[in-house]
């Protein structure tokens, strides 16, 4: 057995368990077993097989939560009840949700491409689901810990806008084309501004290993990297279509966008992948910027990081709460002449601080961060004069405009109305 997966004690504890007496295990304390000698393979299956089905279904129920959690909250701000019906407190209100859904009627329109239709939703929650593989959630508690941790991440979540594509034009569906489009604007906007955030995060920790980026935070990045969090928060928004940024579903112009012509699961999928996608940016945002798992003792790391992401998960629903949906003029303003000018910036002065200190401690942490924070409020006031509309000039009146009868002027006597009658 490879000592790289029994560092993982996730996989450790379930493994030496089934295959105890495996000379592995048993060097590590371990002597009980259920399985015989020579079925290390089948320890090795199980085990495999329950860490997947322990992580998908572990974010599906912190999907029923989220979605309870976010209406409650959404309720008391709107200063409404919210969810009450079924269950404590409405409690059970997304398990209704989700069997009423299961058993609506499945249509498919006769114009689509049924087998890309159907492939869409997939396609939807699997990066999703992928990228749960590689956060650490505690100390060894994680599925894999890659050496490109980061770099996978990126790639994977790629597929989400692919997917709406495919969605959109699967559907044949006019509207969900126009959906589609702006998803692809979105994408490749968003996607390049919160590539660029990271690179000051993987100069800081010298690796692309989400494991060792939350070693490396003796005091959280969020200090020393203020512009790398808010672009990466931003663009982890638009890359989720969250409000402001929902502009693939605007109820109010494309109706549901490319979910037009999706019901039943497929529509319940969707929705499932946009929740978890939420959940997922804001666990690699206590990752990469809030120390991750790490806290204080007796707490459980685990602890620690499900508390960080239920802060992080909170902000975010204050931001949807707070701002109205933005312009796609707006949107793709902000990338290109705000965020992405804010990742130069914190690319170069990070590299500068590091040029003076290669190997910094918590006193020469400190002091960078002194220095980012400055440099965080100055390029946020010169971004926000370069994105600000120019001075509006009410336009002069035309002397040859012919004019109209208001509310204020009297009418004439020959029109005239008197009890619903005209003379």
């Amino acid at each position: 057995m490879n000592p790289a997966f029994l560092d993982n004690s996730l996989f450790r504890n379930i493994y030496c368990y089934l295959a105890g007496s495996s000379d592995s295990c048993a060097e590590r304390g371990y002597d009980t077993t259920l399985l015989p000698a020579g079925f290390e393979w089948l320890a090795f299956a199980i085990t495999a097989f329950l860490i997947i089905n322990i992580v998908i279904n572990a974010g599906l129920g912190a999907v029923v939560v989220y979605i309870w959690g976010e209406r409650r909250i959404l309720g008391r701000i709107q200063n409404r009840t919210g969810p009450n019906r079924w269950g404590p407190f409405g409690s059970l209100t997304s398990v209704a949700d989700a069997i009423k859904t299961l058993f609506k009627e499945d249509i498919v329109p006769d114009e689509a491409d049924r087998w890309l239709f159907n492939l869409a939703p997939i396609l939807m929650v699997f990066p999703v689901l992928s990228v749960l593989a590689v956060i650490p959630f505690g100390v060894g508690t994680f599925v894999v810990d890659l050496n490109i941790g980061i770099l996978f991440v990126i790639a994977i979540t790629s597929m989400s806008g692919i997917s709406v594509v495919l969605a959109s034009w699967a559907s044949g569906n006019r509207i969900a084309i126009f959906a589609g489009m702006r998803s692809v604007a979105m994408l490749i906007s968003y996607e390049i501004p919160m590539a660029l955030s990271l690179i000051g995060v993987l100069m800081l920790a010298g690796s692309m290993s989400l494991g060792k980026i939350v070693d490396a935070q003796d005091i959280p990045f969020i200090l020393v990297q203020p512009l790398g969090l808010f672009v990466f928060l931003i663009a982890a928004q638009a890359e989720t279509s969250r409000t402001p940024f929902d502009l693939i579903e605007a109820e109010s112009e494309l109706a549901a966008g490319y979910l037009n012509d999706y019901s039943s699961m497929k529509f319940g999928i969707f929705f499932l992948a946009e929740f978890l996608a939420t959940i997922v940016a804001s666990m690699l945002i206590v990752t990469l910027f809030l120390g991750g798992w790490r806290g204080w003792d007796p707490i459980p790391s685990q602890i620690w990081f499900a508390g960080k992401t239920v802060l992080v998960l909170l902000f975010i629903m204050w931001m949807r709460f707070s701002w109205p949906r933005l312009r796609v003029d707006q949107i793709l303003s902000l990338a290109w002449k705000g965020l992405f000018e804010l990742t130069l910036i914190n690319i170069f002065v990070t590299a500068i601080l590091i040029a003076i200190w290669p190997d910094p401690g918590i006193t020469e942490l400190l002091i960078m961060s002194a220095i980012n924070w400055v440099v965080f409020f100055i390029s946020i006031w010169l971004v926000s004069k370069l994105l600000r509309p120019g001075d509006y000039t009410a336009p002069a009146p035309r002397t040859d405009r012919p004019t109209y009868p208001v509310a204020t002027d009297e009418l004439p006597d020959e029109v005239a109305y008197t009890g619903g009658t005209t003379r």
